[in-house]
């Protein structure tokens, strides 16, 4: 790729689901990063906003109903082959079981657990903001 090139830009939108004093973390069960952690949600469709994406996301991935609180961070970070810009939302579960569709598994994370999990790197400065602001 040459240098006037623009790097491909991916927008996604993630959820950091909360009850009460835990955080919702999801593994990858596909792709280049398979078995990474994560929050779950996904890309942004033409003529979304990351808020629709992130419902109908969840939807489709946990079988839930999310009710989407304030913006947390947006994370712009560079992976070899592409920018990531992720919009993430503290959520919490309006209906549903959070039932695993897309992830190979999935935990409840503690402010003590938190760090317990191999996160994708795009999440990691995402985790101490959480663990200072959230928990």
């Amino acid at each position: 790729m040459s240098q006037n090139q623009e790097r491909k830009t991916i927008n996604v939108a993630a959820a950091i689901i909360k009850n009460k004093n835990q955080i919702f973390a999801t593994q990858r069960g596909y792709g280049a990063f398979k078995d990474g952690w994560e929050f779950p949600g996904g890309k942004i469709e033409k003529g979304e906003t990351p808020k629709q994406a992130l419902i109908r996301e969840i939807r489709e991935e946990l079988d839930t109903e999310i009710e989407i609180g304030e913006l947390v961070d947006i994370v712009e970070y560079d992976y070899p082959d592409f920018h990531l810009t992720m919009h993430c939302f503290l959520c919490t579960v309006k209906s549903g079981d959070l039932v695993l569709k897309e992830h190979e598994a999935a935990k409840w994370l503690t402010k003590e657990t938190l760090h317990s999990v191999d996160w994708l790197p795009a999440d990691k400065d995402l985790i101490d903001k959480i663990h200072d602001k959230f928990m």
